[in-house]
C-alpha cells in the first residue's frame, strides 16, 4: 500500500506542472492562411499567459505592433499591426510566460495577399 502511494505520489508530482502549461490553441490569422488584411494579430491560449515579447516580420523587415493588452495574463492577446501592409510572407514570433511561471513561445506565419 505504501508502494503506490508513492507510486502515485511520484506520478502526481511529474505530470501536474506539465498540464498546466499554456499553449497558443488559436491564432489570427491563422497559420499558414493567406489573407487580404489584417486587422489584428490575436493569440488564444488554454490557460491564462503573461505576453512578454511579440514581434511581426514581414518582407521589408520587422513591423511595429501595438498591444491591446498590457501584460496581464490572458487567455486572448491581441495587438495591432500597420494598416495597408504590403502583400507577402509574415512571421510573428511571440514569447510569454505560462500561467505556472515557466517561459514559453510560439511562431507562426501567414501570407498577406494582393
Amino acid at each position: 500500500m505504501k508502494k503506490i502511494i508513492l507510486t502515485l505520489t511520484a506520478i502526481l508530482a511529474i505530470t501536474t506542472p506539465a498540464l498546466s502549461h499554456s499553449k497558443a490553441e488559436d491564432t489570427s490569422p491563422a497559420s499558414g492562411a493567406t489573407v487580404k488584411i489584417v486587422g489584428a494579430i490575436e493569440l488564444r491560449f488554454d490557460h491564462p499567459m503573461r505576453v512578454t515579447a511579440i514581434k511581426l516580420t514581414g518582407p521589408d523587415g520587422e513591423l511595429e505592433v501595438i498591444r491591446e493588452n498590457g501584460l496581464d495574463p490572458v487567455t486572448e492577446f491581441r495587438a495591432k499591426p500597420p494598416e495597408n501592409m504590403p502583400a507577402g510572407a509574415y512571421t510573428v514570433d511571440w514569447r510569454g510566460l505560462s500561467s505556472d511561471g515557466h517561459p514559453m513561445r510560439g511562431t507562426f506565419e501567414f501570407t498577406v495577399a494582393d
